[in-house]
């Protein structure tokens, strides 16, 4: 006979039947029964977080870091709408969490009781899907059928609400133990042989191709294939923000991060391409620059693992709904080798050119947030670190000059470029993350002062995190807009900050400023021999500018580049 367990119980024997080992969270009046739970279930380490939005950047960082899915928890009312900026985030980025709030009892659900909110409704346009559960009896495979839907196909975040009184119910607990096969969610797994048949055409006849390589490589472990073919046909590659890191930063044919603030040349070579290879990417608008002059006189194959993707931005020649890395496999015994010598010469004349955008090794007394971003690279680099950047000018400058070798290596907030994202994801990372390689932390004045508060968290899971405040006195990409559009009229972007020293103090951080470049070495191998968190407040030169820039509107050629001197 098989056991009675409550709901609360169930709720956590499904979570250590599906491997979860840490969950982030915050109690409440109406996730208590599972609170309760939790001291019964000493296997799952549950991390107390000091604000919902931090729970679920935790959660999203140890999953983009693992690829396993992330779990965090909320009460009802404000607890779980607190999550809602954190799911909308892993959404974008297709990143696999689990959310489970708690709410109002079945029998008051519509009455506006004391903190009920209508979380399925709010967050529907911003989860791959979500569940009420009103029935204990159904809670364990409905459990079991979220953590299949965030994983699989194109990840993303799954919402699941439990009553309290869901919560007490009790019932036989049975773990359902057949797989998963929900009518209509089918992930496509491979090309068709005409699919295959018409890209693999396009690609040998092509004489000046480019690789658009997206966060699906990494979704899908594609790396090896992708080099495979490039380095067999010599097809250069670039990469979109979240796509770093899939391919080698060092890697000859990569050119580095395509679009608004990309490479110059990586952006010239799209223009001039007569065939795009987007691979995992969605061809978002800071990517594509104005969408009727993009890569004119290209033909197009698009491979996503997401059927709503084609064509949606950009038309294609060829669309492939189907898993990256399989469709590649299929591809690349038969894509040739191909010399495109010439086309090779003329993206590296265009590299060449673009040299005016290195500005860390000017040595002119001013220290830029370029410079300290490129020190903690050499800094760190031999040891594989996780760097979790912010969202504003430091996120830019460090997709230009942190390379990064290996996957997953690089978390950030791409597609809704969350602001505070980076300080509770990388407690997420941290707990993703063998403990003898490093997890950074590059986060502009502005971001960090949004989740300041989970400085306490990783103080109370000593978590071995180094904190690099960019700090320029204002909120950096917004100031950048208003120079170069709005006649230099800063409004509302001058920022106050603490002084984070005493305040590191006062969070029991170790705590060092850095006001000139001289110094960052000492203060980065200080914050390596701490166990714990750090934090380094890098004081940098206020009104420095990110280039190259693609304005909104313009071509992905036409770039405001660095004003020569």
């Amino acid at each position: 006979m098989a056991e009675m367990k409550t709901g609360a119980e169930i709720v956590l024997e499904c979570l250590v039947r599906e491997g979860v080992e840490v969950m982030f969270g915050y109690p409440g009046g109406a996730n208590l029964p599972i609170y309760d739970a939790l001291n019964f279930y000493p296997q799952i380490h549950h991390v107390l977080t000091r604000h919902e939005q931090g729970a679920t950047h935790a959660a999203d960082g140890y999953a983009r870091v693992t690829g396993k899915v992330g779990v965090a928890m909320a009460t009802s009312g404000p607890g779980a709408t607190n999550m809602v900026t954190g799911i909308a985030t892993a959404k974008m980025d297709s990143s696999p969490i689990v959310c489970i709030t708690g709410q109002v009892g079945t029998s008051a659900i519509g009455g506006d009781a004391f903190q009920e909110t209508d979380v399925t409704g709010v967050t529907l346009p911003v989860t791959k899907h979500n569940y009420l559960v009103t029935d204990v009896k159904e809670l364990a495979y409905t459990i079991k059928e979220a953590f299949y839907i965030a994983r699989t196909g194109r990840p993303g975040p799954v919402l699941i609400d439990i009553p309290k009184d869901v919560q007490n119910a009790k019932c036989e607990f049975v773990y359902p133990e057949e797989p998963i096969d929900l009518p209509g969610y089918h992930p496509a797994e491979r090309a068709t042989d005409e699919q295959v048949a018409r890209a693999l055409a396009l690609i040998n006849a092509a004489k000046k191709p480019v690789i658009l390589a997206g966060r699906g490589i990494l979704l899908s472990g594609a790396t090896r294939q992708v080099l495979e073919m490039a380095e067999k046909g010599n097809i250069p590659i670039t990469c979109t923000l979240l796509g770093l890191g899939g391919i080698p930063a060092s890697h000859p044919l990569n050119m580095g991060m395509m679009g608004m603030h990309g490479e110059a040349a990586a952006n010239h070579a799209i223009q001039e391409a007569d065939l795009l290879l987007a691979f995992g990417m969605r061809f978002d608008d800071r990517v594509t620059g104005k969408l009727a002059t993009y890569s004119p006189n290209s033909k197009k194959i698009h491979i996503d693992i997401d059927a709503s993707e084609l064509n949606k931005n950009v038309r294609v020649d060829v669309a492939i709904n189907a898993d990256l890395k399989v469709v590649l496999e299929q591809f690349n015994g038969d894509v040739e080798a191909i010399d495109r010598a010439e086309w090779l010469g003329a993206i590296r004349e265009w590299q060449e050119d673009s040299s005016q955008r290195d500005i860390i090794n000017t040595d002119d007394g001013i220290f830029r947030a370029a410079q300290a971003i490129f020190d903690v690279w050499r800094f760190s680099k031999d040891n594989n670190p996780v760097v979790v950047s912010d969202v504003g000018q430091h996120q830019m400058l460090e997709a230009q000059y942190f390379k990064h070798e290996k996957p997953h290596t690089l978390v950030t907030s791409g597609g809704l470029g969350t602001m505070g994202f980076s300080l509770p994801a990388a407690i997420g990372a941290r707990f993703g993350t063998p403990q003898e390689r490093e997890v950074w932390v590059i986060v502009g004045d502005g971001s960090i002062q949004m989740t300041l508060m989970e400085l306490m968290t990783a103080v109370q899971e000593n978590s071995n995190i180094n904190i690099c405040i960019l700090n320029n006195g204002y909120l950096g990409m917004v100031r950048q807009w208003q120079q170069l559009f709005y006649d230099e009229r800063y409004a509302e972007t001058p920022i106050l900050s603490p002084d984070y020293i005493k305040l590191a103090e006062a969070y029991g951080v170790q705590g060092m400023r850095v006001t000139n470049r001289d110094d960052t070495f000492a203060a980065l191998e200080e914050a390596r021999k701490h166990n714990g968190p750090t934090l380094i407040e890098f004081v940098v030169e206020q009104h420095d500018m990110v280039y190259p820039m693609v304005p909104a509107g313009a071509d992905l050629h036409q770039m405001i580049r660095r004003p020569a001197k």
